[in-house]
């Protein structure tokens, strides 16, 4: 049994998303448990480089997550041939144009999404990782959710017979600065930084709803402003001119219709953050991050319009747990775990890649599209 180290550029990891899921829940824990364990017993161990401008807050970082290699000259660590790989995390705008560089570097590629801000660019990248033969993935981390696991495993027992439709609520309220602190950053909610709702959010539902229930085939999509002016990091009021909550209806292949409101505006009143509602011929499902229910055919009550008597049925209680019957580590390591693995030459087939990033910056910009024209927008298919 053998160790095999991987070099791994970890960019825009003092963000939120990037320190806490994948430097500190992925790889830092990874490296932790004594790396990720190959079917003939060798051991991949990642051996990351984190990079940023602030050198400060890298060596920090870095120092308390037992990572011991920090830069701030990016250029050089791509030309680093002892380096592997090339993660981003940073701003969207700047993704295409850093994957690119990196792609021409001899490096595989590993990103968040979207992976870029124009269907055109994403298209361009996954094009030149395909003709250089560079292995690439990119974030897909809800299909690991316990919930999305569990409601997955449902629909391929037949439980629900033919899918009729999908009801799916995210979101929550994020505070505007005033009363309390946002929870979010303010770029999210400036337009010429590359925020917005559905940028951010339809490049999710792209996967989930294609892994899970049927293709996107067409999208109709209405993007709103509700608060125009939010307060920012620096205690000052700005204009907040990008999307902060979206409500699109999708048609999917093989007639499913889909609907999904997302929403930063919104104060919660359901099972969880999101929640994904499935109701087929034979059986419905609903699931949020962690726990998933269903009700059978036989199981569904019969209840009786009568705006003028109090509702006497329970309609909680006509729901059944799915149970809980194995592990489910977190879905950001889960994945990356898979990526290592490809890169090594364990797995050939890597379904999460370039390509299927590109998809979900379709539907964003179709949705973008939909709600400037007031129309349905068809999605062709890609090709690289």
């Amino acid at each position: 049994m053998a160790e095999r180290r991987i070099g791994l550029i970890m960019n825009g990891v003092t963000g939120r998303m990037g320190m806490n899921q994948h430097l500190i829940r992925s790889i830092a824990a990874i490296r932790a448990d004594g790396g990720v364990k190959l079917g003939n017993g060798d051991t991949i161990m990642p051996d990351p480089v984190i990079v940023g401008r602030n050198r400060g807050k890298l060596e920090a970082l870095a120092k308390a997550h037992g990572i011991s290699r920090v830069s701030t000259d990016l250029d050089a660590c791509l030309a680093d041939p002892k380096d592997e790989i090339f993660f981003d995390a940073a701003t969207t705008q700047m993704r295409a144009g850093l994957l690119t560089k990196a792609i021409n570097a001899g490096k595989h590629i590993y990103c968040e999404k979207p992976t870029a801000d124009t269907l055109a660019d994403a298209l361009a990248v996954a094009k030149l990782a395909k003709d250089k033969g560079i292995k690439n993935g990119v974030v897909q981390d809800k299909l690991f959710l316990p919930g999305l696991r569990k409601l997955k495993m449902v629909i391929d027992s037949g439980f629900l017979g033919r899918i009729c439709s999908v009801k799916g609520e995210f979101g929550y309220w994020v505070f505007e600065g005033d009363l309390q602190p946002a929870q979010r950053p303010s770029w999210n909610y400036k337009k010429a930084e590359g925020g917005g709702i559905i940028l951010d959010m339809l490049c999710h539902w792209r996967y989930v709803l294609d892994n899970l229930f049927g293709n996107v085939e067409a999208v109709s999509c209405l993007g709103a402003v509700h608060i125009p002016e939010r307060i920012g990091e620096d205690g000052k009021p700005y204009v907040a001119d990008a999307d902060d909550a979206a409500y699109a209806t999708f048609q999917l292949e093989g007639g499913a219709i889909a609907h999904i409101n997302s929403s930063w505006v919104t104060r919660v009143r359901r099972d969880d953050l999101v929640t994904f509602q499935v109701d087929g011929t034979h059986g419905s499902a609903i699931c949020g991050l962690h726990k998933c229910w269903t009700q059978s055919r036989v199981a569904t009550p019969k209840p009786v319009w009568n705006p003028d008597q109090p509702q006497t049925i329970d309609f909680f209680a006509g729901w059944q747990e799915v149970p809980t019957t194995q592990d489910f580590p977190n879905g950001f390591r889960v994945q990356w775990e898979e990526f290592l693995k490809h890169v090594a030459g364990e797995r050939a087939d890597y379904p999460w890649d370039l390509m299927a990033g590109a998809k979900g910056v379709q539907l964003a910009e179709a949705g973008l599209k939909s709600w400037a024209e007031r129309r349905w927008i068809d999605l062709p298919k890609l090709e690289a």
